[in-house]
């Protein structure tokens, strides 16, 4: 099978001169820097045309892939420093015939790995020519992870992939053989991989998603979804694979058409994306989303005079709270970056060819933020027909990047930065842990018993760096006593890492606690709460369940009449009635009676009944009235 590498941009000759005319204009505020001009290829031009994703690896360089270079025009990986360093570390199709142990076309850039390789995908080669997932060392040894199938599976995968926070590895193909329209799959460590396809009405083409903070994965597909517009959907997808549409884009001129790039998470728990299309002028838009799928469209572009448009690439997130991006055209014809607020204030940045070409144009690739505080990027072309690197600088501080940023007490956390050499402590919301810098620009720690959900600082001899996000804490249930009870009755959970518990569900239903430490805390059974259902809460850092079922015990607290004959209605009053399956009058059991609800039940005084006491069974037990029935004549 053989794919097409698309360009996006081409510019002229003409265009070019008409940008040199423009060196009259005032400059932008120069916090740009041309880094590095990658040179063309045969094929005129640097492969530098998707959203390839740049990883900050663990030694501090860059890392991401090109489509159509190295040795043998099928692509490669490369590494480039901060200060613009280029080194090509591997090229693909070194081998005779369809590239079929290397893979080729490496579309998507790469993600750096828990083991600090850097994994990605191909579009080609393989054993069936249908693309690969690969993972190849910092200094450049591949291993050839999956061969995609024709037929059998998925395939051309056009984007990176990411390592989720449980270990295994997603991502997202173009196109499958079976006749759906791409696909979200999972490779697990052993290397077994599942698919699960899109079926254009929940979206087609899918883009590579971020995993949230509730470890669902959040992502786009290009077109499908809105059978009108066929504009593309925001979609959810769990760890197994299902996926739940939040949002059909309608497209011009009231929302946004064909997102391509990554969405990336807030720090206010919301999604933020690009339409590469659509909205009021039909160049594009800046939507956000809830988990929940309440949507919000923040900006058009090309709503003032030399404003961004047309971006290909996803946001980033700043440190500041604001979210950074490029748009492939616009600004003064040839590309700009922007920022953008979470209220939809957008502001340019920096315009692409305005003196000359050479500091690249039409801007295609997200850009990453560097521990530095730098962000960095490439363009999809300059005037010398190859591509630009360059940094921006947008006046945010250095900090920690936190790879690992969900585990339970006592596992290890992975953190990128810089002068690790000098670090004198590493706290999780202010609980000290234990840690080990392996280099000036990676380190690890081990989450420490008592971590509290929250910002990680690390302290050098020089200064403090706090981490880009929140790392989440894990919560645990060991084990509750009693195994049942009671509404109204007090429950004790023992667990981990429980001090920010914000909720406690018994039986699907809200209950009352107080926490005693971080690894106790009682409740309270609460009324409606259904038996054999599991207990759960909820921290600062997520949710844990019991893995033991907690039986929810009926209790009998009146009945009335007190007294009366054979044949007689009586009501008794209580709680947990719901499914009742006996109700018993001096120990014979009644043949006529109705749970009316979780507090009440009637029933018939069967024949043969005794004065005594009044049961009533549920899967939960048995309750027996506190007072006895008198049966009279």
């Amino acid at each position: 099978m053989k794919h097409c590498i698309t360009t996006f941009f081409t510019i002229s000759c003409a265009l070019i001169a008409t940008a040199l005319l423009l060196a009259a204009l005032p400059a932008t505020a120069q916090t740009y820097t041309n880094l590095f001009s990658y040179p063309g290829t045969d094929n005129n031009t640097s492969g530098i045309t998707w959203p390839s994703v740049l990883a900050q690896g663990q030694d501090g360089n860059l890392y991401s892939t090109i489509q159509t270079n190295g040795a043998n025009n099928a692509g490669s990986v490369y590494k480039i420093s901060t200060a613009g360093q280029y080194d090509m570390l591997y090229s693909f199709c070194a081998e005779a015939g369809h590239c079929a142990l290397t893979g080729a076309n490496p579309t998507g850039g790469v993600t750096l790995g828990f083991d600090g390789n850097l994994w990605g995908t191909t579009l080609n080669g393989g054993t069936d020519g249908a693309g690969t997932v690969f993972k190849v060392t910092p200094a450049g040894t591949l291993t050839d992870v999956y061969n995609f199938t024709n037929g059998t599976d998925d395939s051309a995968p056009n984007f990176t992939v990411l390592q989720g926070q449980d270990g295994n590895i997603y991502g997202v193909s173009e196109e499958q053989y079976s006749g759906q329209y791409g696909s979200f799959f999972k490779l697990t460590t052993k290397d077994k991989i599942t698919a699960h396809p899109f079926n254009y009405t929940d979206g087609a083409t899918p883009s590579l998603p971020v995993q949230g903070t509730d470890l669902n994965f959040y992502g786009t597909t290009q077109t499908g979804g809105d059978p009108t517009c066929k504009c593309g959907v925001v979609y959810k997808a769990t760890a197994a694979g299902k996926i739940t549409v939040l949002h059909k884009f309608t497209g011009y001129p009231s929302d946004g058409n064909r997102p391509i790039g990554n969405l990336v998470q807030g720090a206010d728990g919301n999604f933020y994306g690009t339409t590469y299309v659509g909205g009021s002028q039909n160049l594009g838009a800046v939507f956000k989303i809830t988990p929940s799928g309440a949507y919000t469209l923040l900006y058009n572009f090309g709503s003032v005079t030399e404003d961004a448009t047309e971006p290909i690439a996803g946001l980033t997130a700043g440190t500041d709270g604001n979210f950074y991006g490029v748009g492939a055209a616009g600004g003064l014809r040839y590309g700009a970056l922007f920022k953008i607020t979470s209220t939809g204030k957008e502001t340019v940045l920096y315009n692409f060819c305005v003196v000359s070409c050479l500091d690249g144009f039409a801007p295609t690739t997200p850009m990453v933020l560097h521990t530095d505080g730098k962000f960095y990027g490439n363009t999809a072309g300059n005037s010398n027909g190859g591509s630009v690197f360059y940094s921006f600088d947008a006046g945010l501080k250095p900090f920690a990047k936190l790879v690992t940023w969900y585990a339970k007490d006592g596992a290890t956390v992975e953190i990128l930065g810089q002068g690790f050499t000098g670090t004198t402590g590493v706290s999780f919301n202010g609980v000290a842990a234990k840690f080990n810098n392996a280099s000036d620009t990676y380190m690890t720690a081990t989450v420490p018993a008592g971590a509290l959900s929250g910002p990680v600082t690390v302290t050098t001899f020089t200064s403090t760096l706090t981490s880009d996000r929140n790392f989440l804490v894990a919560p645990q249930i060991k084990s509750f006593s009693p195994a049942s009870g009671i509404v109204g009755s007090t429950i004790a959970i023992t667990g981990v890492s429980l001090t920010q518990t914000t909720a406690v569900t018994i039986g699907t239903k809200a209950a009352k606690f107080k926490v005693s430490s971080d690894t106790e805390l009682t409740a309270t059974i609460p009324a409606g709460a259904k038996t054999g259902k599991t207990i759960t809460i909820t921290t600062a850092g997520g949710t844990a369940s019991s893995t033991a079922k907690f039986a929810v015990v009926p209790n009998i607290t009146s009945f009335t009449p007190t007294s009366s004959p054979v044949g007689t209605s009586v009501t008794i009053t209580g709680t947990s009635f719901t499914g009742t399956t006996n109700v018993t009058f001096g120990g014979v059991t009644a043949t006529s009676y109705k749970a009316v609800n979780d507090s009440t039940v009637d029933a018939l005084v069967p024949n043969g009944a005794k004065t005594g006491s009044i049961t009533i069974t549920t899967p939960g037990g048995t309750a027996t009235s506190p007072t006895n029935f008198t049966v009279t004549k």
